[in-house]
């Protein structure tokens, strides 16, 4: 397995091979090939919690004057699967990825979360073998540079769905919102909204609309998440 030409690509050579190939292996392909070695999996797993943080780190910094709640929907935005599938596409990881031959086959939705979680494994990858500057490095090389286009282009969810996001995975619950308090002459109303897990109200937002009140109230509680 002549791994070379993508250590060429991303610019970073590596002095335990076993890292990489560890990296590039979907646990499809040790159905058909069992005695390969490991599956990427716990690779994902650190490199999602090392790609938070450096893009955590990096939001932080740049934008000074951003609410905690407003810097997690430009995260989610910049490393979700969509974004992370795209990277790896630019650098060719696809090319050198181990898929059984039905995984091979499926160009869907599935590969671009294979493609996504791939990239997260080589992340770990390059932090386990290079540390956190080498890992810090590639993030900016490869997947800042996207974060431009995301806010030149508003791709970014806003605080609701990623509230919605958040809390259905660590809660399993979808939070849901009621008006607290409306205030102000007809022409210039303030709400003041709630939003609530199960029966718990959580945080409150205000704004000149039901909906402004609602996405600065999922904005309050993502902070309180944090």
């Amino acid at each position: 397995m002549n791994l070379s030409s993508l250590e060429k690509k991303i610019g970073f050579v590596f002095k335990n091979k076993e890292f990489l190939k560890e990296a590039l292996t979907h646990r499809s392909y040790l159905n058909e090939n069992p005695g390969w070695g490991k599956n990427n999996e716990r690779l994902e797993f650190l490199g999602d919690a090392v790609l938070e943080l450096i893009t955590s780190e990096f939001l932080f910094k740049t934008y000074p004057d951003q609410p905690e709640g407003q810097l997690t929907v430009f995260r989610a935005a910049l490393i979700n699967y969509q974004i992370l599938a795209k990277v790896a596409r630019e650098i060719d990881l696809e090319k050198y990825l181990l898929l059984s031959k039905g995984e091979a086959q499926d160009l869907g939705k599935a590969r671009e979360t294979i493609l996504a979680d791939a990239l997260e494994a080589l992340l770990a990858a390059i932090y386990l073998d290079q540390g956190y500057k080498s890992s810090q490095t590639f993030v900016k090389k490869f997947l800042l540079p996207h974060l431009e286009e995301i806010l030149e282009k508003k791709l970014f969810r806003d605080a609701k769905s990623v509230l919605q996001e958040v809390v259905q995975e660590k809660f399993k619950l979808t939070p849901t919102y009621q008006v607290l308090e409306e205030s102000g002459p007809a022409h210039q109303r303030v709400f003041r909204v709630g939003v609530y897990f199960g029966d718990k109200l959580k945080a409150e937002g205000e704004g000149s609309s039901k909906q402004e009140a609602e996405i600065d109230a999922a904005s309050r509680a993502l902070d309180f998440l944090e």
